[in-house]
């Protein structure tokens, strides 16, 4: 669901309240690792926080606060010493729903984690373009706008993304078994 455009000026502490979760999410989707995630989510408002004059009150403020959080994860991935730890990631406790059933809870994790597992088999530019459309519901005029590409090259990246995202969850339902 994209948000509405704001009128009234952008305040930070309002908008890290509103939306940290939001930027969590969206770089824990984009790969970063569960122990780097808080770090990382400060990286984006300070960032957020430098170009709020900038932000143009027509657009939806999701779309822009992804913006952010991309170039973060991106410059996190090019790091050269960066190394893939997911055993840390898997021993990083996860809110619980106190409502659902023990064996709703274990069903909603594991399709949690097939999805988490599948972006990772994406690349990164693609990746982004697929997170927003699919799951954050962006229209594509706007991330293209966003990720400064071509219209037609979001849809190709959305196209291939959606290819490689159905065969890395085949393939990983196929090791499950």
């Amino acid at each position: 669901m994209v948000d509405a455009p704001r009128a009234e000026p952008l305040d930070l502490r309002e908008l890290f309240t509103m939306h940290a979760p939001y930027v969590w999410n969206s770089l824990r989707r984009l790969g970063v690792l569960a122990s780097d995630l808080e770090d990382l989510t400060h990286d984006v408002f300070v960032q957020v926080q430098r170009h709020l004059g900038e932000y143009d009150a027509s657009r939806p403020l999701r779309p822009w606060l992804f913006g952010f959080a991309f170039r973060i994860a991106s410059q996190y991935w090019r790091r050269a010493h960066r190394r893939r730890e997911r055993s840390a990631d898997a021993a990083v406790a996860r809110a619980v729903d106190p409502s659902a059933l023990p064996d709703q809870r274990l069903a909603a994790e594991q399709d949690r984690q097939l999805v988490l597992s599948a972006l990772e088999a994406i690349d990164l530019d693609r990746r982004a373009v697929f997170v927003l459309y699919e799951i954050d519901g962006v229209p594509m005029a706007e991330i293209a706008r966003l990720l400064g590409i071509p219209v037609n090259t979001a849809y190709s990246r959305l196209r291939v993304a959606r290819t490689e995202f159905a065969a890395a969850v085949r393939r990983l339902r196929r090791s499950e078994r």
